[in-house]
């Protein structure tokens, strides 16, 4: 019943900025945050960026001070602005979402994945 639909990956040069758009089918409360994931070739899946439904916020340390993840409640949808993009930010980028499934563990929701590629 949900449906992550990404989009505004692209290229751009180093030192450029870039915002993905990340728009769900619908408000759902069970889900308890969304984010930002990205893997690179060879690389694991890691997280990026994470808002949680309280409000909080998490960036990987490779991510702070450069993106910020947001949330619009009125368009369903979640941001990732990224600024002074390097190189090294090359990668396929997946929205997420979860739901908590008790017992402390979760089911996670993924978006089709956006390119995202920085030219040197």
């Amino acid at each position: 019943q949900v449906q992550l639909v990404e989009s505004g990956g692209g290229l751009v040069q180093a030192g450029g900025s870039l915002r993905l758009s990340c728009a769900t089918s619908r408000i759902i409360f069970s889900i308890a945050a969304m984010g930002w994931y990205r893997q690179a070739p060879g690389k694991q899946r890691e997280l990026v960026a994470q808002y949680i439904s309280n409000g909080r916020t998490n960036y990987a340390d490779s991510a702070k001070g450069r993106f910020t993840i947001s949330r619009d409640n009125a368009k369903n949808t979640v941001y990732l602005q990224m600024s002074s993009l390097k190189p090294e930010d090359t990668a396929v980028y997946y929205c997420n979402a979860y739901a908590e499934l008790g017992n402390g563990r979760r089911y996670d929701y993924w978006g089709q994945g956006t390119q995202v590629t920085v030219s040197p």
